[in-house]
């Protein structure tokens, strides 16, 4: 069974003040045409209680009610007339256009022009005076600035409503970046925590087990030795990152040098104290040009790679020789980590596979490449290569 749709409070509110208002005008006497005695005066209120009650729909029936309110309209021209009625008539046309679907708003001020103009056109043919056009003005009152009227505000909705979702969209895609920096930086943060701390930790691991297993007071001793320098150093390493964070967009105060190529002779003599009791030796291969200088982003990436390689070296690398290759051709710089492959004996650092993930996304950013795992040297034997290609462009050539 259909449920009569229940109105809204300012309709309700509309619907009673105008049958209120309708019925203290006929009380008074007040009609629109007076002298029209076609029908008993008591009539006039009939087209007066069906628009009242059809304003109650205005919302949830608009079409239907503005088609009924016309024909009410129309009866009410042969009673002696309620202003009433009229202008809660009005009240519907505009309703129509602004509760109604985009079709009917589109459609009711094209056909409520189209009357007015018929109208207009009707009364000067029939009276042949110009007093007629009053009342093609009368009906595009009633009809035509009504429906004007709504789609305007419709319209003004419309793109008050489109603005909003556009906010919203900007809003939405901002929280977007936002989340997408922050995963980034953090992204980035890891990389260079990873790097600054894993070989210190990696040979304090190594020296640490060695320690625990050799019952020579003498190589325990050498043991933490080397323990300790490298607990101070990435403690020192530590502190610096963490000044980093702390001072990031702090205004005067001196840029943090950046690891450079420059370094790797000092980054080969920690880790030939540390490898010296695996068996481990390291040699350098500069086949750089003297005094080329290279962008500080690709220094500080070639330099992260070399030092996560010799880590990774120092946890599994076999006896033997590591050997670091640097070559420049052009705009490419090559660098090549190349450790003895195979079984090792004594103790070994775990390892998470972080490094090869971080070397991996350093390089990504720079467009370079980069390639890691087992090769077979020329002389046949097995070995462990990081072979990682960068931009080389030359510092001196980039725009200030």
């Amino acid at each position: 069974m259909a449920r009569f749709p229940r109105p809204h409070r300012d309709d309700v509110l509309i619907a009673v003040t105008g049958l209120l208002g309708g019925a203290l005008l006929w009380g008074l006497g007040l009609h629109i045409t007076p002298d029209r005695g076609l029908l008993p005066p008591w009539v006039t209120l009939v087209p007066l209680a069906v628009t009242a009650f059809l304003e109650l729909l205005r919302r949830s029936c608009p079409r239907a009610a503005l088609l009924v309110g016309a024909l009410a309209l129309v009866a009410d021209q042969f009673t002696h007339g309620n202003l009433a009625t009229v202008l809660m008539f009005t009240d519907l046309m505009y309703a129509g256009v602004v509760y109604g679907t985009p079709a009917s708003a589109r459609r009711i001020p094209v056909v409520s022009g189209l009357v007015t103009v018929a109208v207009t056109i009707a009364a000067l043919a029939w009276f042949r005076r110009p007093e007629a056009l009053l009342l093609g003005v009368v009906t595009g009152l009633v009809s035509l600035a009504p429906a004007v009227t709504g789609a305007t505000l419709r319209n003004h909705r419309q793109a008050a409503e489109a603005a909003r979702l556009r906010a919203e969209q900007t809003a939405l895609l901002a929280e977007i970046d936002r989340g997408q920096a922050i995963a980034a930086e953090r992204s980035r943060m890891a990389r260079e925590l990873h790097d600054m701390v894993a070989n210190h930790l990696s040979a304090i691991a190594i020296h640490s087990t060695a320690a625990l297993s050799i019952g020579e007071p003498k190589a325990s001793a050498d043991a933490l030795a080397v323990i300790r320098e490298n607990s101070v150093q990435g403690l020192a390493e530590m502190r610096r990152l963490i000044g980093l964070l702390r001072d990031a967009g702090g205004a005067g105060r001196e840029p943090a040098v950046a690891p450079s190529l420059d370094g790797l002779d000092a980054l080969l003599g920690q880790v030939r104290t540390v490898g010296a009791d695996s068996g481990l030796a390291f040699a350098l291969d500069d086949g750089r040009e003297a005094g080329g200088r290279l962008p500080a982003p690709v220094e500080m990436a070639a330099y992260r790679i070399v030092q996560e390689s010799l880590t990774n070296a120092l946890k599994h690398a076999s006896p033997g020789t590591v050997t670091v290759s640097l070559a420049r051709a052009g705009r490419r710089l090559t660098v090549r980590v190349s450790s003895p492959y195979g079984e090792r004996p004594g103790p070994r650092a775990p390892g998470s596979g972080a490094g090869l993930v971080g070397m991996r996304e350093r390089v990504s950013l720079l467009d370079g490449t980069l390639e890691a795992g087992p090769v077979t040297a020329a002389d046949g034997t097995k070995i462990w290569q990081v072979r990682a290609q960068l931009p080389a462009e030359d510092d001196t050539e980039l725009p200030a």
